[in-house]
């Protein structure tokens, strides 16, 4: 290709944090520029947050289906590529189904819909237009989780046995949704983020983490929702245990009331021969720990001999030069810019690119939220997980 890719935004205005990001991550390597806008449902705000954008006036929308009706009618030297959406996850579905009838490519935020229905109906469509859907599961672009998937995947540490994920957060630990917090107020709100608080959102974050990494599924679990802070509608702590589908266990827990946490995610995996661990803390590190030879640490870093090319393909630094979420949220949007600009040119992407989260990924959390909830609420000790 001889030119960026075209993304509209739905979403994502001046008001809102996730919008920033997302244009961070997008414009990160050059690839892509912003060139339409829906992004807020107040009129006001999307046409300031347009303008401070210095989108060309005739393509900034006040609302997502004159943005979608009139940029798929423009002439291909100027119609979008693909759109993102990053309202919160009850204004999902529609927008998104819309896009990619009208032929667009999309990116959206997790979870990836608001029931496990339409994460169903969504993925059917993106099966019958044959179009990219790309999940912003943000943790699964570090360079060391790459790294640590890989290294599950060709069996360095042997059959895999048992899978720690935790992510503590403390900023729910106050009734926050009732004092100003507008992040607080819709995550909390079932009319909002739907069936579950914690768990619907980190809890998924966790969950897929857990599969990416190991490699595996989970089959069967066990879950215990809570609700710590009194009057909050929806769970704001919980734990799970886990079956994996070839026979590891798990434990799974996602707290927003940690109080004095600020966005604690770890994982360990743990094998035959040994074991390994991420901290989203620390990120351009893995710690790879071994029965019968001493622990190795393994660094991020351009060009490391040591790391996977899964790896090396997410570096953009030499080592020593932290990398972090908004690097590993660019590495998202360049591994989908590349599948879709290998896709407009006839070639076929490179391995690397590929390996970004999908609708299949969405579904398969909507299902973990849905899962934990039955779980929780019955008496059974273990629940199948059913999708």
């Amino acid at each position: 290709m001889n030119r960026k890719l075209r993304m509209g935004m739905i979403g994502g205005g001046k008001d809102a944090f996730i919008g920033a990001i997302h244009r961070i991550a997008a414009n990160m390597d050059g690839l892509i520029e912003l060139k339409a806008g829906a992004l807020s449902i107040n009129p006001e705000v999307a046409e300031d947050s347009g303008r401070s954008l210095f989108l060309e006036s005739d393509r900034i929308y006040t609302d997502f289906k004159t943005m979608l009706e009139k940029e798929a009618a423009m002439p291909a030297d100027k119609r979008l590529d693909f759109i993102t959406i990053v309202t919160p996850n009850f204004a999902h579905f529609e927008p998104a189904m819309m896009a990619l009838d009208k032929g667009f490519h999309v990116v959206i935020e997790k979870p990836i819909t608001f029931t496990l229905d339409e994460a169903k109906q969504l993925k059917a469509k993106v099966e019958q237009t044959g179009l990219s859907l790309l999940l912003t599961h943000t943790y699964t672009g570090y360079p060391m989780v790459k790294q640590a998937r890989q290294m599950v995947a060709e069996g360095a540490l042997g059959k895999i046995r048992k899978v720690w994920v935790e992510y503590p957060q403390g900023w729910l630990s106050k009734m926050s949704e009732r004092e100003g917090n507008a992040q607080a107020a819709w995550r909390t709100d079932p009319k909002r983020s739907g069936k579950a608080g914690a768990m619907g959102d980190i809890g998924t974050h966790a969950f897929n983490l857990a599969e990416y990494i190991s490699g595996d599924t989970v089959d069967k679990l066990c879950a215990d929702n809570h609700i710590m802070v009194p009057g909050r509608l929806l769970d704001d702590d919980g734990a799970v245990l886990l079956r994996f589908t070839q026979g590891a266990a798990g434990v799974l827990m996602a707290s927003q009331v940690a109080a004095g946490e600020e966005n604690a995610l770890k994982i360990r995996v743990y094998g035959e021969k040994g074991g390994l661990e991420w901290a989203q803390h620390e990120p351009n590190t893995l710690t790879v720990r071994w029965l019968d030879k001493p622990a190795e640490i393994l660094r991020a870093g351009a060009g490391n001999p040591h790391l996977s090319s899964y790896a090396t393909h997410n570096c953009r630094t030499p080592g020593g030069h932290p990398e972090g979420y908004l690097e590993a949220f660019g590495n998202l949007y360049r591994n989908f810019a590349l599948t879709l600009q290998a896709r407009i040119d006839g070639t076929e992407p490179a391995k690397e690119a590929l390996d970004y989260p999908s609708v299949n990924e969405g579904v398969r959390g909507m299902a973990f939220i849905d899962n934990v909830v039955k779980s929780s609420a019955s008496n059974e000790k273990w629940t199948t997980f059913e999708i």
